[in-house]
């Protein structure tokens, strides 16, 4: 199997994520080319991936189920990328693991979200990501990026979303906001990843120490706030969510970030469950496929490809978060 990250590494062995590539916009006015309408658009998603879960949490949250249709790849990756399997074709890792090969995409009929990828820009020569936008309308990708996605559910759907009173975006802490989810993206959302990756052993221990030092300041600031700004669920909230639940089952083992996991940490830990049980975000969530992807997909990692059996987690258990308001 082919490194799937090569391209994304420095010389000096740190870990650059690629731009996303494909960034047009859907307006409520449709003064982009692309209007917010009903069943135009289809998301692609891996549940394994926690910029593409981000989408799936603000499509669900927002209620946009019955507007943007969606579609789940197979969690285990490969040289071809990110596929559509039939649910019994054996992508558990067995003999058939990748045939007999049935494809599961309902939109297109693609076998491989790079067909999509292709159509779009047939020059494209990057690595192929999840979440798509895909406007099945034109055949075409209308966006890659989990941000602009999350903006565009959240503003341009508005009208058709089945909860118009949440707001990811408050307007009266836009700034404030912002800085925060870009200190998270870089140094937590991303920062597992420029220490799992990496190639240097400094290199990893400065961006564990960052990680770290990122995840203290955090503990702290929730031990007086119920969630980052407040009483108040918003996008910010979600980028941190997906990260941390998946870090004591996956970056803490495979990505060596082992200094503390997160149910070391009183605050953290707390608010972890406090969001897991909010309504319908249990069902945005699963290990099985988170475990699956990451341990079998990064083979340079992980040559033997075993899943660990744990951890046991219980978030099902009391959070004790209430006593810092109602959410």
């Amino acid at each position: 199997m082919k490194a799937q990250f090569e391209k994304e590494q420095s010389e000096s062995g740190e870990f650059q994520r690629q731009e996303d590539a494909f960034r047009d916009w859907i307006s409520s006015d449709g003064s982009t080319g692309y209007p917010a309408v009903a069943e135009r658009y289809h998301l692609y998603v891996s549940l394994a991936c926690p910029w593409a879960s981000r989408t799936l949490i603000a499509r669900k949250l927002l209620g946009l189920e019955q507007i943007i249709g969606l579609t789940v790849v197979d969690p285990v990756r490969d040289d071809r990328g990110w596929a559509f399997r039939s649910p019994n074709s054996g992508s558990n890792g067995g003999a058939s693991a990748h045939e007999p090969f049935a494809s599961t995409d309902p939109i297109s009929g693609f076998h491989f979200l790079a067909e999509a990828y292709e159509l779009t820009d047939p020059k494209f020569d990057g690595r192929v990501t999840v979440p798509v936008l895909w406007d099945k309308q034109r055949r075409r990708i209308v966006n890659n990026c989990e941000n602009d996605i999350c903006r565009m559910f959240n503003d341009a759907f508005r009208a058709l979303a089945q909860n118009k009173e949440i707001d990811l975006f408050p307007r009266d802490i836009a700034a404030e906001q912002e800085t925060l989810s870009d200190f998270i993206y870089d140094t937590i959302n991303n920062g597992v990843y420029k220490a799992g990756f990496t190639t240097r052993q400094h290199v990893y221990e400065r961006a564990c120490h960052q990680l770290f030092d990122a995840l203290d300041q955090l503990e702290e600031r929730l031990a007086g706030s119920r969630y980052l700004f407040g009483t108040r669920i918003v996008e910010t909230d979600w980028r941190l969510f997906c990260t941390l639940i998946r870090f004591d089952v996956v970056y803490y083992i495979h990505f060596k970030c082992s200094l503390r996991r997160i149910l070391d940490y009183q605050n953290l830990q707390g608010y972890l469950i406090d969001l897991y049980q909010h309504d319908g975000i249990a069902e945005t969530v699963d290990f099985d496929h988170i475990k699956r992807h990451y341990y079998m997909t990064h083979e340079k990692i992980n040559p033997s490809r075993i899943v660990p059996i744990g951890p046991i987690l219980d978030l099902a258990r009391e959070h004790g978060r209430a006593r810092l308001g109602a959410g």
